[in-house]
Parts: C-alpha cells; structure tokens; sequence
C-alpha cells in the first residue's frame, strides 16, 4: 500500500484559518510552559522581590508617621503572595522565548528578506520589555508613597499583601508591555499594513495615547512618573516610525527595480 503523499506546501507561505489556529496553540503552549519552567526556581528569589516590592510601604510609615504594614487577611493569601511573586519572576525571565514565539507566529506571514529584518528587530523586543518592566520598578515606590499620602490625619495603612502584589504586577508586566509597541509597529510595517509615513503622520494622537496609558498606569496625580515613563516611549515611538520608512524606502526600491525589469510603467 502506498504511503500518503505530503501535502503541497503553498508556494507564498500562506496557512488556513485552521493551520493559523494550531499553530497559535503551539505558540502558546511553549510560552505558557517556558514560564512554569522558569517560576520553579524563582521560589528562591521570593524573598529578595518581595522586600524590595514592599520597601515602599515601610517608607510610608517614616514619611508620613502613621501605621503602615502589608497584612495577610486568609489563611492562604501568604501562600498565594509568594505564588504570584515566582509568576512574575517567570515572565519576565522567561521573556525571550515566549516574545519569541510571539513573532514566530508573525514571521512566517512575511517575505524571506522581511523574515530576516523581523528577526533583527526581535532582539530588541527582548530588552525592550525588560527595560519596560525596570523602569516601572523604579517609578512604582513613588507610586505607592503618592497613592497612600491621601489618607487621613490619624487613619492607619494597612494594605492586604494579595491586593497590593496585584497592584505591582499589573502596573510592572503594563510597562512593559507598553514598551513593546514600537515593535508591533514596525511587525504591522513590515506586513506592508501601515507605512513610515502613516506612523509620522499620527504622532500627535500617538503622544495623546502615551499619555493616556501612562496616566492610567501611573494613578492619581504622580506627573513626574507619567513623565519619566511618557519620555522613552515617545522616543521609542519615534524610532519605530524611522525604521518603518527606511523599509519603505527598501521596498519602493525593490518595487522598482522589478518594475523595470519587466517593463511595467507606473503612472503617478
């Protein structure tokens, strides 16, 4: 009996909605396990995250003499707190492979010669994010010192570990998420769906964006946070908009020549 014959790969790299969708199960799969794998021995570091996470409340206390202690309120919130610490440490050390696999379900939607600039930029997403992720490290104190100056005279601090752990993972891994927009930008560039000059064009809504997301991500009336974080992603922004129009530049030139060559007239 004869084997089955392989199925005839698209010549322009192009999957099914159904491949697409394995393929994303793949990708999330290998990430998902990257982080387990990584959040095991972050066990170790639990101790050392967590005092630099809470110095600030401790800070509160001198700065403001009045009480201020992070509290457990269940039995298993001390358990969950040190759970939700080794997750956070996984993320972010595990970052290269999942960020990875995140464009590896991008890459192959592309042309060869845009696979070898994507994969250029790539390592940038790497210290991109981690740089996200330490510059809302080092913003976060003010943060909590700014949120909790607003209680009362005589009132005492006493935050739940669990809440104020959410609180500084959601603000952390938002950073450093933000700072990965200019290599979406550059991805949907390189996908040929916006231009170098699209992403120029729309700088002043981008500026409003940024200081919307740092807004938010920055809560309350702390603008030298909202600064310091707006400062670099507009930079970032910026940079992504120049490396899209010497793509642009690249591919207009590409265009060309073919055009050229077969003798194809564009009227302008």
């Amino acid at each position: 009996m004869a084997g089955r014959e392989p199925r005839p790969r698209n010549p322009e790299g192009r999957m099914s909605l159904g491949q697409h969708l394995v393929e994303l199960r793949k990708r999330i799969s290998i990430s998902a396990v990257a982080i387990i794998l990584f959040s095991i021995p972050a066990w170790w570091a639990v101790d050392f995250v967590w005092a630099a996470l809470s110095a600030p409340v401790l800070a509160v206390a001198e700065a403001q003499d009045r009480d201020a202690t992070l509290a457990y309120t269940t039995i298993g919130e001390a358990f969950d707190t040190r759970l939700l610490i080794m997750f956070l440490v996984g993320i972010v050390a595990s970052s290269p492979i999942w960020l990875y696999q995140l464009w590896a379900f991008i890459v192959p939607a592309l042309h060869q010669r845009e696979k070898r600039f994507a994969i250029g930029f790539i390592a940038a997403s790497v210290p991109l994010f981690v740089g996200g992720c330490l510059a809302a490290w080092f913003v976060f104190p003010n943060i909590v010192i700014l949120l909790t100056s607003f209680a009362f005279g005589e009132s005492a601090t006493l935050l739940s570990a669990r809440i104020y752990l959410d609180f500084a993972i959601k603000f952390i891994l938002a950073i450093g998420a933000g700072f990965l927009f200019p290599v979406v930008l550059v991805a949907l560039n390189l996908a040929r769906v916006i231009t170098g000059t699209g992403i120029l064009k729309a700088w002043r809504w981008a500026i409003l964006g940024i200081t919307a997301f740092t807004a938010i991500a920055t809560p309350a009336a702390d603008v030298l946070s909202m600064v310091l974080l707006a400062i670099p992603m507009v930079g970032l922004y910026f940079a992504a908009a120049g490396i899209a129009s010497i793509n642009d530049k690249r591919v207009a030139k590409r265009e060309a020549a073919l055009n050229a060559e077969y003798g194809i007239r564009v009227d302008e």
